[in-house]
């Protein structure tokens, strides 16, 4: 987490939320007022077992006393939500970042349209307190397996945003359930989009929102973490840093972050899985090879920006603005 500031955090309460998923409540380990934050802002969690991880803010954005997150346990996992569930305790001091913003509203918008799919709700709690709190029009649709696995069900039920909240159910009757291209369909002129969850919820959202002819910049999104990518086939190419003409190689079995490391650049990174965009890189020659979930299809195909922690080459050489 290269170049980030960090901040002491006290677990002031840890909460069962849903089956499967807590939530973290976090002071300042000092007692202090946090960092102000936006809807839709992250924090990366240094967790007791060294890994770091990154989770959405689901608390009012108008709180300064706290910062709240939800985790899942998640079987598929490499380690961090595990580490949450079973390693952080009420009490536990831990480092994490000050706030980041990748996923922020558009103040823009006439309307607001949020698709979450099981714990992707929490960005959108952040932003559905801010957008009651300032009168902005919006819809939220949470959906879940089922009631006991849906998280923040009864804040959502308390809340002042309530009326604009739908919960739908994949073991309810089939009346309730979320119908992706007439909810497009109904929204009124304009109205942006923000989807987080599961990888096939957000495929499908996003292909929905394409299909029926919504422009890239109305289409929001934040992926938990990388799709897995076949890696049978990955072959060595070099870099090459454009003040110096320093050549560095990457190897078959490495990343280009960690071979820009090796050779002494200060890149900054975060999630090493293309999703946060912390180690974007301008690329002045050369065709990368796009593995991220960060960049949206337009400026993939620009080629002139990569996420190394990620990202190979299609071409023998990549040319980086460095």
């Amino acid at each position: 987490m290269s170049g980030t500031t960090t901040l002491q955090v006290r677990v002031a309460a840890k909460r069962t939320e849903a089956q499967d998923i807590c939530s973290l409540e976090l002071v300042a380990a000092g007692g202090s007022a946090l960092p102000a934050f936006t809807a839709g802002a992250h924090i990366d969690v240094h967790l007791p077992n060294g890994l770091v991880r990154q989770y959405s803010l689901c608390n009012a954005p108008s709180e300064t006393h706290r910062y709240v997150i939800g985790v899942l346990r998640d079987a598929a996992s490499r380690g961090g939500s595990a580490a949450v569930h079973d390693l952080v305790l009420e009490g536990s001091v831990l480092t994490i970042s000050a706030p980041r913003n990748l996923f922020a509203l558009e103040a823009s918008a006439p309307h607001h349209l949020l698709l979450a799919g099981g714990i992707g709700i929490t960005p959108m709690l952040a932003m559905a307190e801010h957008l009651a709190t300032t009168g902005q029009p919006f819809t939220l649709h949470h959906c879940n397996r089922s009631r006991e696995r849906t998280a923040f069900i009864n804040r959502v039920a308390t809340a002042p945003f309530a009326a604009h909240a739908q919960h739908h159910f994949d073991d309810g009757d089939a009346a309730q359930k979320l119908d992706i291209a007439a909810t497009l369909k109904h929204a009124p002129a304009g109205t942006h989009l923000y989807v987080c969850g599961p990888q096939g919820f957000m495929d499908a959202v996003l292909a929905a929102g394409r299909a029926a002819g919504w422009p890239e910049e109305r289409l929001h999104r934040e992926y938990f973490g990388a799709a897995p990518v076949d890696h049978t086939n990955d072959g060595s190419f070099e870099l090459e840093i454009a003040s110096t003409g320093k050549v560095i190689k990457v190897l078959a079995d490495q990343t280009a972050l960690a071979a820009l490391h090796a050779a002494g650049l200060d890149i900054p990174m975060s999630c090493e899985q293309g999703v946060c965009g912390t180690c974007l890189t301008r690329v002045k020659a050369g065709i990368p090879d796009h593995r991220d979930q960060y960049l949206e299809p337009a400026e993939q195909a620009a080629n002139d920006q990569f996420l190394p922690c990620c990202s190979r080459a299609s071409s023998a050489r990549l040319v980086l603005d460095l």
